[in-house]
């Protein structure tokens, strides 16, 4: 099946419609849950603070719903365009933000700060881990090179090794944890119930740039996707293009582990489903999985908060469960 070039229109209407339905699954999101919230409330609630009846919806809402909805919707979000970025630029179908080793260094680093109780948790814990999301990022990318040269099949099986090694770290320090071991257990498989509005702020704005400087690398993705010698004759810097965007996607998924954990799935899955709805270019491709992504982890995350009510599994589980038939079923597809 032949599909129709990149227009203006497709781009508007698939971003719309994308739009459209990040916002239906945002309110329902507010709306669900242990103390349900009816659109008129909910109106209420946020447009009329000096509404004493609506008190406790406020701050139900502005308190516990709300944080985690904006968490949910940045994190996922940036996980997906990472997962796009990484997929052209190692032209390997199963390259994920987590395959590449950075989600490890950032839980040792999470783990590392739970175990010392450094400070105040809601702000130590998330910058042990972006150090550590960091530091495996740096060593990743020197193991990358060979003879000055950034090779994306030695970036890759480095990425492994490192995860590797820090995966067997992160099973160390969690046998080690004696009074936290619930926290970081939540942390290994991913959580957003303890949401911060704060974390929100911290990290949302620097995604929010870093996913758009990658967008902006676009048409060089397309180019690369073809192989590195054509995209060399056809003048990319294909070595400045793959350091840039691989920095930033690191950096990305360094902010994203930091408050949410590792919350796997997302930038495999999101990314594959968006080319096979809207095709391969990245123009529109990587604005799309922003916004898929971001609708995914929301509707992800409502569906951890509800289907065992009162009690609540992680987020990190409902993305495995979800994530893994949509994966076959598109490998089968496509």
């Amino acid at each position: 099946m032949k599909r129709s070039p990149l227009t203006p229109r497709k781009t508007v209407l698939t971003l719309g419609g994308l739009c459209v339905a990040l916002l239906v699954f945002m309110i329902g999101s507010l709306m669900v849950g242990s103390t349900p919230i009816s659109i008129a409330e909910l109106w209420r609630a946020l447009v009329d603070p000096s509404d004493p009846s609506s008190e406790i919806h406020r701050t139900i809402l502005l308190n516990i719903r709300l944080p985690r909805v904006l968490l949910a919707l940045i994190v996922g979000s940036g996980l997906s365009v990472a997962g796009a970025a990484l997929q052209a630029l190692l032209r390997n179908p199963l390259a994920e933000p987590y395959i590449l080793g950075i989600s490890s260094g950032g839980t040792v680093g999470a783990l590392i700060a739970m175990m010392s109780g450094i400070g105040m948790a809601y702000l130590t814990t998330p910058l042990f881990s972006f150090i550590g999301s960091g530091l495996v990022m740096l060593l990743v990318f020197a193991l990358g090179h060979r003879r000055g040269i950034l090779d994306t099949n030695a970036l890759l099986l480095s990425g492994v090794m490192v995860g590797a090694f820090f995966s067997a770290m992160v099973l160390l320090f969690t046998a080690m944890v004696n009074q936290d071991l619930r926290t970081a257990y939540l942390w290994l498989i991913g959580n957003l119930s303890s949401a911060d509005i704060r974390s929100f702020w911290v990290v949302g704005p620097l995604i929010v740039l870093a996913s758009i400087a990658l967008s902006t690398q676009s048409r060089y993705f397309n180019l690369i996707s073809t192989g590195d010698e054509t995209a060399l004759h056809l003048g990319v810097e294909v070595d400045r293009v793959k350091r840039f965007s691989y920095l930033l996607a690191s950096f990305i998924t360094g902010l994203a582990v930091s408050v949410s954990g590792v919350v796997g799935f997302v930038g495999l899955v999101v990314p594959h489903a968006c080319r096979l709805m809207f095709g391969p270019d990245h123009r529109l491709l990587l604005p799309a999985s922003f916004l898929a992504g971001a609708t995914y982890l929301v509707a992800c995350d409502l569906l951890s908060r509800t289907v065992l009510a009162p009690s609540e599994i992680p987020v990190g589980v409902v993305t495995a469960v979800v994530g893994a038939p949509i994966f076959i079923y598109l490998l089968k597809k496509k």
